[in-house]
């Protein structure tokens, strides 16, 4: 669903009103109270503690009346799934920090060993470095 965000909102912003979300979504009002009872959607609240809900909860909304009616998947089994999603999308986030890092911390070392072979000293003379073969032979015990 494509919806303009007036400026210096997104899809996060809550500002439907339960009756609004529940037309946009399909449901009952009802319907939306339980979800949010159950903690499958967590709508927005206002100072007075009405419910505001967002694009982002309306899509979710949406979802779990397809899990529910398409699929046949419970509430307890869609709020795992809900949960799961979370916690994907949480670790992605999370390996995007940590390749940032990694990243950076490549390239400070990277930095840090050319600095190192930039101070060594010009005046030192190189070593060839040879093979050699030698034989022992032990003196004979007396």
């Amino acid at each position: 669903m494509s919806f303009p965000f007036p400026p210096g909102t997104d899809e996060d912003t809550p500002f439907f009103v339960i009756s609004v979300a529940a037309q946009l979504s399909g449901l009952h009002a009802q319907t939306l109270r339980s979800y949010d009872r159950m903690g499958l959607v967590s709508p927005g609240r206002t100072t007075g503690g009405g419910r505001r809900y967002s694009m982002r909860d309306i899509v979710l909304l949406r979802e779990v009346q397809r899990l529910s009616q398409e699929e046949g998947v419970n509430l307890a089994g869609i709020k795992r799934i809900i949960d799961l999603e979370h916690q994907v999308d949480a670790l992605r986030s999370r390996v995007t920090e940590l390749t940032q890092e990694l990243a950076q911390a490549l390239a400070a070392a990277d930095s840090a060993a050319a600095a190192v072979h930039a101070s060594y000293r010009r005046d030192l003379v190189p070593l060839r470095h040879e093979t050699a073969l030698v034989v022992w032979k032990p003196k004979p015990r007396k």
